[in-house]
């Protein structure tokens, strides 16, 4: 029962999700009363379901660029010869959380014009940090006795790392990528500011036409899309730790022989 009652709920909210990108005239009735007087109910500008494609294929570039970058900085920090670069990593993965993604945006903007690209550049640079400490930590935090086997058996270093340490790796790795893609996901609002085209366009409209309807739109389908996705990528989370992690088996012991 514990298990039936949250997969009900995410259910729910899956249907109410795919219900309201798809048709949100069927909700006019309950936003309607945090519309002003006159003004339309229902973001008529674009289409909901057209702008969360585009908000999420944002999302999906920028997190997948950061990790690309962040798991090759952590195996290279982690491997002999690149160990004295951990503080220049470091260094280089925090830059995101030291600028605002604001900041970022008025920097990027000069160099790359209006539209998606300067949003783009801040989720990434954003979106590093937690891939990189997490990807660091599965790699430096392996059992002995398994990278220890690996090479007993003839493994090179290239072989040890695909075969053994990356697979081992995979739960924690979706950890910082879980982390990193919700993150984008609130933080990609803001790069409608320079005409990228995301859910923050909603929002932005209905904060400059004092329109609560159009806010709550934008606001309920990004929360909605974090819930989604976190309990996605947790769910391969714990696929992948029980896949790295199988049960334990009691094999009988055979019997033994009469003296």
């Amino acid at each position: 029962m514990k298990h039936i009652i949250p997969t009900l709920l995410r259910l729910s909210l899956l249907i109410f999700f795919v219900a309201f990108i798809t048709k949100p005239e069927w909700f006019t009735s309950l936003l309607a009363p945090l519309a002003p007087n006159g003004a339309p109910v229902i973001y008529e500008r674009d289409s909901l379901l057209t702008l969360t494609l585009l908000h999420m294929r944002t999302v999906i570039i920028a997190t997948s660029a950061a990790t690309v970058l962040a798991l090759g900085l952590a195996i290279l920090v982690t491997r002999p010869f690149g160990r004295e670069f951990l503080p220049l990593s470091r260094s280089l993965v925090n830059i995101g959380q030291t600028f605002p993604p604001v900041a970022v945006l008025a920097l990027a903007v000069p160099a790359f014009g209006f539209g998606e690209k300067p949003t783009l550049i801040a989720l990434f640079l954003y979106g590093l940090l937690p891939i990189f400490e997490n990807s660091l930590t599965g790699l430096t935090t392996l059992p002995p006795a398994v990278t220890e086997a690996a090479r007993g058996v003839g493994m090179t270093p290239w072989q040890r790392l695909i075969k053994i340490e990356l697979p081992l790796c995979i739960p924690v790795i979706l950890g910082g990528i879980k982390l990193s893609a919700v993150i984008g996901l609130s933080t990609a609002t803001i790069g409608s500011t320079v005409a990228a085209r995301t859910l923050g366009e909603v929002i932005i409209a209905g904060l400059t036409a004092n329109n609560l309807a159009y806010v709550l739109q934008g606001g309920l389908i990004v929360s909605a899309l974090a819930v989604l996705i976190y309990d996605g990528l947790s769910l391969l989370e714990r696929l992948a730790a029980r896949r790295e992690n199988p049960p334990k088996i009691n094999r009988p012991k055979p019997p033994q022989g009469r003296n």
